[in-house]
C-alpha cells in the first residue's frame, strides 16, 4: 500500500495541491477558483493538471491535513463512487474517484478551491459545487481521471497534461466577467 492509501484510509490527504494516486505518482493541479469573496462566486472554477512530481517529497514538506466528507455520490456507471469535501482552514476543497470496493483511485488537493459539497452527473463528466456555488467541470473518461489502476502485466498509461475541461482565466485583476464561462 502506498503513501497516498494510507492517508486516505487514515482520513487525511496530503497538505498540497495535487492530484494523488495510490501507487504514490502524482500530477500538479493548477486551480485558480475564485475565493469566498471574489466578485465572480458562482462562476467554473479553472483547473489544469500539470507535469508530475515527487508525491513523497510532497506529503515530507507539506504533511497531511484531515479530510471533511460533505458528499459521497455513486458514479452512475456502477463502477466506484466520488466523494469530497474540505479540509485545513475552509478554503481547501479535496475531490476523490474511489472503485467500486471504496479503495482510492485519485485524490485531487486543491488549496484555493474552498470545500466541494456536492456533484451531479453529465454524461461522462462531473459537476461539482462548492460551498460559495463555484462550479468544477471535470471529463471522467480523461487519462488522468478515468484510467483504471494497473494490474498484473498492464503497465499504467502516463497522465498527460493538459487541460481538462475548464479554461484558464485571462490575465490580470479577476473583475466581472473576467472568468470563462461554463456549462453548468
Amino acid at each position: 500500500m502506498g503513501r497516498v492509501e494510507e492517508l486516505w484510509r487514515a482520513g487525511e490527504m496530503p497538505g498540497r495541491d495535487g492530484l494523488y494516486r495510490p501507487d504514490d505518482t502524482g500530477s500538479e493541479l493548477y486551480v485558480e477558483g475564485p475565493g469566498a469573496y471574489h466578485p465572480d462566486a458562482g462562476q467554473p472554477v479553472p483547473f489544469r493538471i500539470g507535469g508530475p512530481f515527487d508525491v513523497a517529497r510532497a506529503v515530507e514538506e507539506h504533511g497531511a491535513d484531515e479530510v471533511d466528507t460533505f458528499f459521497e455520490s455513486p458514479l452512475p456507471d456502477g463502477t466506484g463512487w466520488l466523494t469530497g469535501g474540505g479540509g485545513g482552514m475552509g478554503n481547501i476543497g479535496h475531490l476523490a474517484r474511489l472503485d467500486a470496493g471504496r479503495s482510492v483511485r485519485w485524490v485531487a488537493v486543491m488549496f484555493r478551491s474552498n470545500p466541494f459539497v456536492g456533484v451531479r452527473y453529465e454524461g461522462t463528466s462531473a459537476v461539482f459545487t462548492n460551498d460559495w456555488g463555484n462550479r468544477l467541470t471535470l471529463d471522467l473518461a480523461h487519462p488522468a481521471l478515468g484510467r483504471p489502476r494497473p494490474g498484473p502485466g498492464r503497465a499504467a498509461a502516463p497522465a498527460r497534461p493538459g487541460r481538462i475541461t475548464a479554461p484558464r482565466p485571462r490575465c490580470g485583476p479577476p473583475g466581472p466577467g473576467r472568468w470563462p464561462s461554463s456549462r453548468a
